[in-house]
Formats: structure tokens, sequence, C-alpha cells
């Protein structure tokens, strides 16, 4: 097959400068500009990376126009429908799907490394009471550097990364539930190894030492649907975090400590708290169609949270998945009959079938869902995006091992394009006039 490339003209002195053409196996081609600032002498300005691939990768596959995600080519209709999160991450993890007889060891691996060292337990109390469980969650994560070091354990090896990615799977859950445990001053659940993945996480997340929680089967089922719809989405802010921290060499629970961190900001991870705080702002069912026309109008700030998406442009194929368990989870805990999931169900029903948002594509998104049953669960929304931090974290490692074996990794080094000073006289300081500072002025005595 020939070679295709693409030729950039500078018009200031009418040099060309050609660059090769990569295709993948699915998705846009990508020019493959390595070396145009060795050729050109130029940076490419892109902010947000919007236009640039930053990988090579086999892992997760988005056709936004089309409403696709496939991850190791498997449609993730099919993975929530026919499989488990467990065997979901035994995929992301090694290209292909489990035999019985890997799935039961992997399970079983995951199964005994749920604990937390005890002298972990004493970092939480070092939290304030009212502390935001990502906070604490930032910390714990970061705190595994520590108990697994680069001095024990040699990362870059096959067995090092199994260790990093064996802990981490196992033991996000458990943190994830003490985090929670803390912030209510609840004693800490132990997992139980009879339990499956789910299963356990909903038992340390409610269960108290009078009181062991028996999960139904829509909540268990509710649960690992959400942890494998969220369990990797490409590069996005996060997962990028991860890999760019990583990039450095720097130890694998920092990494995705780092991943955490991003991931708490509220165009990321914190968009399923924000279908809450919508609902409670529309407070009643009356109040709906005023709202909606808020939504239609362009001049005014308030936004439907939870519909239409960045990277899918028809519709979000999580969903569709997440609407049935839902809806099941509803159904079994009788909270149609609960005004705030009653205006839920009423608002989704009035979207779907609405003819402006029909035109312009916004239908419901994973975030509306899973906000509904985070909340249906009883979990406060400052856990939300914690939840989804034990569900990511799978693919965080994955596309950390991944970037760690290519012979392509360097570190990340983005550039810039300057527009401040190019040139101050020092001026010695009892000649510099006073100025007001921005910092300064906030600052209180």
């Amino acid at each position: 097959m020939k070679k295709q490339s693409v030729i950039i003209i500078d018009k200031r002195n009418g040099k060309q400068y050609e660059f090769d053409i990569k295709s993948g196996s699915s998705g846009p081609d990508v020019v493959d500009l390595t070396s145009f600032y060795s050729k050109t002498g130029m940076f490419l300005y892109d902010p947000g990376f919007s236009s640039t691939a930053s990988c090579s990768s086999e892992i997760t596959f988005i056709d936004g126009e089309n409403g696709l995600l496939l991850h190791r080519g498997y449609k993730i209709e099919d993975l929530a429908e026919k499989s488990d999160y467990p065997e979901v991450c035994y995929l992301l993890l090694n290209g292909e799907l489990p035999s019985r007889e890997n799935k039961i060891k992997f399970i079983n691996i995951l199964t005994h490394h749920t604990m937390l060292h005890e002298q972990i337990l004493r970092f939480y109390s070092g939290f304030r009471r009212d502390s935001h469980p990502m906070a604490v969650m930032v910390g714990i994560v970061g705190a595994l550097s520590s108990f697994y070091s680069e001095k024990t354990y040699d990362f870059s090896s096959k067995e090092g990364k199994w260790v990093a990615i064996s802990r981490l799977l196992a033991k996000l859950p458990t943190m994830a539930a003490m985090a929670y445990k803390y912030s209510l001053g609840q004693p800490f659940i132990y997992p139980k190894n009879e339990l499956n993945y789910s299963e356990n996480f909903l038992h340390m997340l409610f269960s108290t030492p009078g009181q062991e929680y028996i999960p139904t089967k829509a909540s268990i089922d509710a649960m690992d649907k959400l942890l494998i719809l969220h369990a990797d989405h490409e590069q996005n802010a996060s997962t990028s975090t991860v890999k760019i921290a990583g990039s450095s060499g720097a130890n694998p629970f920092a990494c995705v400590a780092a991943g955490v961190a991003s991931l708490w900001g509220p165009a990321h991870g914190g968009a399923n708290e924000s279908v809450i705080r919508m609902l409670n702002l529309i407070e009643k069912e009356e109040n709906i169609k005023k709202y909606i026309l808020k939504a239609k109008d362009k001049n005014d700030p308030f936004r439907l949270m939870g519909f239409g998406h960045r990277v899918y442009k028809n519709y979000d194929p999580r969903a569709n998945v997440l609407r049935k368990y839902c809806h099941n989870l509803l159904k079994e805990i009788d909270s149609f009959n609960i005004p705030l999931f009653r205006l839920a169900n009423k608002l989704e029903e009035i979207a779907l079938n609405d003819s402006y948002f029909i035109k312009k594509k916004l239908y419901p998104n994973v975030d509306f869902y899973s906000g509904i049953i985070l909340k249906a669960l009883g979990l406060p929304e400052s856990m939300f995006t914690v939840i989804f931090a034990v569900a990511r974290t799978v693919g965080w490692i994955s596309q950390w091992k991944e970037m760690t074996e290519s012979t392509e990794t360097k570190i990340n080094r983005p550039r810039q394009l300057y527009n401040g000073n190019t040139k101050k006289e020092f001026v010695e300081i009892n000649k510099r006039k006073n100025k007001k500072e921005f910092f300064l002025s906030e600052l209180k005595n």
C-alpha cells in the first residue's frame, strides 16, 4: 500500500513540509507530527488536546458520532449484559476474556487482597471528620506508595506490575467504603471473602456491627453494571493524568492517586452529583416545564445536567444499558413513590419525547442514571465520584500498564505559546512602586 502523507505549506517563506499519515484499526487517521518542531522550528497549538492523539492504544475505542464504545473490540452493551465487573477488568488488562479457570484464579486473587494494613486505617483519623471523601481517597491511595515502594518492588517487571494491579483493584472498594464510614462516624466494616466484588462493596458501605446489610439482587446488579460502564473511557482527563505521572516513572499507586485527584473535578467525575443537585433545584414536577424552557434558552445559564455528552454526538451507549438497571432498582425499592425519583422519571420521559431534545440529540447520558442509582442506594452526593473512582481504577491501571510496556513511551512534556514579557530590567526593592496584587488584597489579617 502506498504511503500516505500531508504537506504543510508555510506561506511566509513558501517552504513545504511533508508528514506521514497513520491509520488505526478504527477511527480517524492521524498525522504523525512527532518531527514537526525539528522540521519547522514551530510548535503545534491545541489547547485541551481536542485534536491531538496523545498515544497509540489497543484498549478502548469510542465512536462518538455513532454512539459506539468498545473494550478490546467488544461492545459495551454485550459486556454489561453478559459479563460482570471482574471479567471486564481481566479483559481490559489482558486483552481477552478469561477462561473459566483463569476467571476463578483472578477473582481469588482480588478476594484475598481486599484487606488494608492496619497502619493505613490510622491514616483516616488524620482527616477532619467533615472532609470530602475524595480528599480522603487522594491521600489514602497515595499512601499505598509507602507500603508498596520501589525499594521492595520493581514496577517495571511483570511481577511488580501485577502487585500494583491486583492490590489497587482489590483494595479500592475497601478504601472507598472506609472513607464513607469515616464521614459518618461509623466503625469500619471489613470485607467478607464469600461475597462477590459488587456484593462485598455494598456490604462494606452499608453494614454496621449490629446490622449486616443484605443487598438485593437489583442493587447488586445496578452496582455491578455501574462499575462496568465506568471502567474505562479512552484518553480522558483522569486517565491522561495517570499516564502523564506514569511517564516520569512514578510509583503506580501515586499515579492512580493523581487520577483520583483529576476525577474529582466537577467537569469530569462530578457530573452525576450535578444531576441530583439539578433535581433538587427543579424540586417538583410542576416546575419541569419552566426548567425545560430555561434549558432551551441560549441566554439562560441553566443547563439540564445528565443530558447530552461531549464525546457522544448521537447517544451514550452506556446510558441505554444503565437505564434498565436503574428502573429495576427503583421498582424493587418502590422508589417511584419518592418525590425525587418520580421527578427524575418524569423529566426523563419529557426529554426523550421533546422534539427540541431529539433534534439536538440531548438524550440522558450515563451520569443521569448513575446519579439516580447511587441516590437510590442511599449514598450522599459526596460519595458519587468515589464510586466512579473505584470503577475507573481498572481503566487507569490498564492504560498505565500499556504505556509502560510501549517502546514509544517517553516522559510527557507539552510545550506552550508564550505571551509574557521578554525583557524587564531588575529594580532594587527600595525603588519599586507599591502595586496592588490580587492575592494580597484578598488576604485577611
